[in-house]
């Protein structure tokens, strides 16, 4: 196993990675922002006013990308075990 295989496998799981939590990240952050400037505008300091429209958007998030995210992830599982494959 040489290292500059090793150092490609990981970074391939470090990309994965980013692309299946880009999404919920980025929606979380945007449904955030929305949010507490609805908060500072109306001046409703609620804690639970920012978890609920969060959650409600990553669920939508999840089950309209989550074929996708999974099909990632199982493609990178793949590509692992064809590397253990040939390494030995």
């Amino acid at each position: 196993m040489d290292t500059i295989q090793l150092m490609e496998v990981f970074r391939d799981a470090i990309l994965t990675g980013a692309k299946v939590a880009g999404p919920i990240l980025l929606v979380s952050i945007v449904v955030g922002l929305f949010v507490s400037v609805i908060q500072a505008a109306t001046s409703i300091n609620e804690q639970t006013m920012t978890f609920v429209p969060k959650l409600i958007a990553i669920g939508m998030v999840l089950i309209l990308a989550g074929g996708w995210m999974l099909q990632q992830m199982v493609d990178l599982v793949n590509r692992v075990f064809e590397f253990i494959a040939a390494a030995f």
